[in-house]
């Protein structure tokens, strides 16, 4: 299975399914303990993060708070930068990582059209620019082009007539134009970028979160550490410094931030293309009309999603969950009583006169999200996948091979933790420049909690590092599906993101063990080998006991 994950040789989806048919057939679980793990309570949280995103989506509320937040952020290319990855990694915090990538960039080409014109004029004016030249080697004189002769004749009347201007006007033409592409790149590479680190912050955000909560169930019931208030306390910290360092590598590598020209006065040109930039945004923000109603519950059962979630047991007080029997309350119960409102809350502000109204019409109101809408919409395939990961874990653990795994890992022993850390992340980050994100936490994660009971630490401080360092993959096209869809727009060239996403994927290891070793340790209590990954070691300890013994006993027979 994990070979077939990682080369994609079948659909991920059927690939999840295989454990049904060979789990039973080679003995290793029977049926009705492999079918339920398709149905965790996991997969259900998961799935009602996927039906709110699409209410938000059926209602273009994540199209005005994009571009509301590109509106305040202002039009400089470096606060634009800004806004767009702001916005992005807050709708990957609740939308797919794909989905917000998929929105973002149609808005982010418009803003760089009304910037620059059109990306493939460039080519035309490089023509210009080397025909220029040859008429600059022959007469020692040159054509200026039309638009830049507009913009920099203002007080002479005849345009049509060809200028004499010294070489240095076309250096600094050749430096606009190196300005427009890098501006360009930095845009486009942003959004990604953003769409990757902001699925990290929320449990719901992207899939290999939510395989380490169902992971953790299975290898170890007792923990109950990890919900989606811990999480959060621990992960949007850790992306908000991620993503202001990634801003600014982006803007000062790609001309967004010029660190020596912080008092050079803007040219025409870039006054211009900032105005009609400005004008793009506000125009797309007024198409978009008043807010209607079903944006404005959308948004409100959007909150109560995020606080009730957040408000359950956020650990340090106790939550609303304590008001109820213990262990009766989870998050994916929390979730999916929001979402089922959304399936029979009107979409049009009732009218109360319609109770006296004897007159009125018995009109069938439409709600804010129809089944017919999440059907189509809901990445339903993610939903196996996730349940294809919990039973290869389910599958690992009763047939031993995780414990077998562990007795392999002696030469790790002596690594010191925060050590193991930072090698676990670059090595998970690597892997996953390759291979899906979900593939590799699932191959993952059942190596990495037999190593941390070796090492005799808490499993959670190297499965956690583990499972964020899965998203920090941002060095090729093909190492996630935004990555793919930025580089789709020919923009960009595969060693744009290598040079980009190095710098990138270096701070992430650095700021996520960073994070491990400082407030982590306190949410997650890192600092002990706790009681509950103590019974699983002694589980563990008693089944290789039993396996040695039934193969002394085997040679003594023999």
């Amino acid at each position: 299975m994990a070979l077939y994950w990682c080369t994609e040789a079948l659909p991920l989806a059927v690939t999840a399914l295989l454990p049904i048919v060979l789990f039973p057939f080679l003995g290793i679980l029977p049926s009705n303990k492999v079918c339920p793990q398709y149905f965790l309570d996991t997969n259900f949280l998961f799935l009602s993060g996927l039906i709110m995103a699409s209410a938000i989506e059926e209602w273009n509320l994540h199209r005005r708070i994009a571009l509301r937040v590109l509106m305040l952020v202002g039009v400089q290319p470096a606060r634009l930068i800004l806004g767009m990855m702001l916005t992005t990694s807050f709708l990957s915090m609740w939308l797919s990582n794909t989905a917000s990538t998929a929105m973002m960039l149609p808005i982010a080409n418009a803003i760089l059209k009304s910037l620059f014109g059109e990306k493939d004029t460039s080519k035309d004016m490089n023509r210009e620019n080397e025909e220029n030249q040859a008429s600059f080697q022959q007469n020692k004189l040159y054509t200026v082009p039309t638009e830049m002769q507009f913009l920099a004749s203002t007080e002479d009347k005849d345009l049509a007539e060809e200028k004499e201007i010294s070489s240095d006007a076309l250096s600094d033409l050749k430096k606009e134009e190196e300005y427009k592409t890098n501006i360009w790149k930095g845009f486009l590479i942003s959004i990604p970028y953003a769409a990757s680190i902001g699925g990290t912050a929320t449990l719901t955000g992207t899939a290999p979160n939510l395989i380490l909560l169902g992971q953790l169930k299975s290898y170890f019931p007792e923990c109950d550490v990890v919900n989606f208030g811990s999480w959060f306390m621990f992960a949007f910290p850790l992306m908000l410094i991620f993503l202001l360092m990634g801003w600014l590598w982006i803007s000062i590598l790609y001309g967004g931030i010029n660190l020596r020209g912080w008092k050079t006065k803007k040219s025409n040109i870039r006054v211009d293309a900032e105005a009609r930039a400005k004008e793009v945004i506000k125009e797309d923000y007024q198409k978009l009309g008043p807010t209607k109603f079903a944006e404005q519950a959308i948004f409100f059962f959007f909150c109560m999603f995020a606080i009730m979630l957040f408000s359950r047991d956020p650990k340090f007080i106790p939550g609303w969950a304590s008001l109820f029997a213990p262990g009766f309350i989870t998050d994916a119960v929390t979730g999916i009583t929001i979402v089922i409102i959304l399936f029979f809350f009107p979409s049009q502000k009732p009218s109360f006169r319609w109770w006296f109204d004897l007159k009125a019409p018995n009109t069938e109101t439409q709600p804010l999200l129809t089944w017919r809408k999440a059907q189509e919409t809901v990445p339903w395939n993610i939903i196996l996948l996730l349940g294809g990961g919990f039973a290869m874990a389910k599958g690992c653990e009763e047939s031993g091979l995780s414990v077998w795994i562990g007795g392999r890992l002696h030469p790790l022993e002596g690594v010191p933790p925060p050590v193991a850390v930072i090698l676990i992340t670059v090595v998970i980050a690597l892997f996953t420049e390759f291979a899906s994100n979900t593939a590799t936490i699932i191959i993952f994660l059942p190596v990495l909690a037999e190593l941390a009971i070796r090492l005799k630490v808490n499993p959670l401080y190297l499965m956690i590092p583990g499972t964020i360092g899965c998203s920090y993959a941002f060095m090729l096209p093909v190492s996630t599906p935004p990555n793919s869809i930025a580089f789709s727009s020919g923009h960009l060239m595969v060693k744009d993101m290598a040079r980009t996403g190095l710098l990138m994927n270096l701070m992430g290891v650095l700021l996520l063990s960073l994070a491990m070793n400082t407030w982590a340790k306190s949410i997650f209590q890192l600092g002990t080998f706790p009681a509950w990954a103590n019974i699983h070691a002694e589980n563990a300890t008693s089944f290789v006991t039993a396996v040695e013994n039934v193969t002394l006993s085997a040679l003594n027979k023999i």
